[in-house]
């Protein structure tokens, strides 16, 4: 693939780097938005008309603290008002919305959505709906022990309302569901894909699980069987048991589809001599059937609490045409490649180098402080016109469980806005 060359290039702040958290960039119509924390660690929005090499800036009341949960997130509905969600783990509700379409300067802090499970929320998203309509999911509760709810907004009445009476998955107080957002794939079905785990400590991840559904209230397994909300580990389609501590992770849990729109999960756990694999899981017509991918000779000891820092990453299993699937993975032991499957037995058939990527140019450490990381954000919108895609790029140190950091730290690192095409 022919590396892609860099369009524009724009510089919009200084921004921390004394830990790694989430930004996001949302291109709509002619609009531009990048939610970010600034060099002193303040939630900001930025934003300018496309073509225009001049950021307008908001500065919103909520301060990052080490937490690198707290990534900030934003979309805009129906009506083009702006909505922005974030810096929180277990806290009360953060939340911002527009008071004038397409104004960034004019948000203003919600207390409540709803006004119900607000006080304890994570991992905040914004998606769309059957309808299209604006859906924000989050948990509610802590790790080993929480729900997990999604609210849809009105645009007519600007309010907020529960998607479901129930929550759609219940830990019973024992557990909580690692959900990705759900995915509409080639059947028209939602798919939606979770990882339990019981505790704080990451290594108590077991059971990945699966529902689908037409419309994001009424839920089915994958032979079609309805499932009764809230979905708990008891009635959940499991696609492999694993066990705690048996090498899955939630964030590598994967979900692609083959040439017959069967959905196959890719994720990690230990073989049977205790190593680190990839395997994959499709649903074919006896239920799910697990397939190993690697036989490495290695193993990812992980656990305790707080982001750690990742020594495996995959991606979701998409199409490679000729009867084949591809599967995106790195590693701190193995390096990092592509794995070619023939689509009928999910074996490796082919091992490709790693993508190009982001241009060269983008990708090393521009700053001399050690141990700097490059983070990128893609764009929750599209451009308008004139194809291509827009990008965030800065530069931060990694994880360090969500503790605060002792000794020198890093200058503010140069948050830049790239289009490649």
């Amino acid at each position: 693939m022919q590396e892609e060359k860099i369009t524009e290039s724009l510089k919009l702040a200084d921004v921390w780097a004394g830990h790694p958290v989430g930004f996001a960039l949302l291109t709509h119509g002619n609009q531009q938005f990048v939610a970010f924390y600034d060099a002193t660690r303040q939630m900001t929005v930025a934003q300018r008309s496309l073509g225009s090499k001049t950021w307008k800036y908001t500065k919103l009341p909520s301060q990052l603290g080490w937490d690198s949960h707290n990534y900030v997130t934003l979309a805009v509905d129906s009506g083009g008002f702006l909505h922005v969600s974030g810096n929180m783990h277990v806290v009360p509700l953060v939340y911002f919305r527009s008071t004038k379409p397409l104004d960034a300067s004019s948000l203003v802090q919600v207390k409540a959505m709803t006004d119900q499970k607000e006080t304890r929320v994570t991992y905040p998203l914004f998606f769309r709906g059957a309808k299209q309509e604006l859906i924000f999911t989050y948990r509610d509760g802590g790790s080993g022990n929480g729900d997990q709810l999604y609210n849809t907004y009105d645009p007519k009445t600007k309010t907020w309302k529960r998607l479901t009476e129930q929550v759609v998955t219940n830990g019973e107080g024992q557990r909580n569901a690692y959900p990705a957002l759900p995915q509409l794939g080639p059947d028209g079905y939602f798919h939606l894909i979770w990882i339990w785990r019981e505790t704080p400590d990451a290594a108590t991840n077991h059971h990945p699980s699966y529902a689908r559904s037409r419309d994001l209230v009424h839920w089915e397994d994958s032979a079609g069987k309805p499932l009764t909300l809230p979905i708990t580990l008891k009635t959940g389609d499991v696609i492999d048991p694993i066990p705690e501590h048996g090498g899955a992770l939630n964030g590598l849990v994967k979900l692609g589809f083959d040439s017959q729109k069967r959905p196959i999960v890719s994720y990690t756990k230990y073989d049977k001599n205790g190593k680190s694999q990839l395997y994959c899981s499709r649903r074919e017509r006896s239920g799910w059937k697990v397939y190993p991918v690697t036989r490495w000779d290695w193993r990812w000891e992980f656990g305790g609490g707080g982001t750690i820092a990742a020594e495996i990453g995959l991606g979701a299993v998409e199409s490679a045409g000729a009867g084949r699937l591809k599967l995106a993975f790195r590693t701190k032991s193995h390096g990092s490649g592509v794995l070619v499957l023939d689509e009928k037995t999910l074996a490796v058939v082919e091992k490709l180098p790693p993508p190009e990527g982001y241009p060269k140019s983008l990708r090393a450490v521009r700053a001399k402080f050690p141990e700097l990381q490059v983070k990128w954000a893609g764009d929750l919108g599209k451009p308008a016109s004139g194809g291509g895609r827009y990008v965030l790029r800065w530069e931060t140190l990694g994880p360090n469980r969500d503790k605060p950091r002792t000794g020198p730290l890093p200058p503010p690192s140069e948050l830049w806005l790239y289009r490649l095409q």
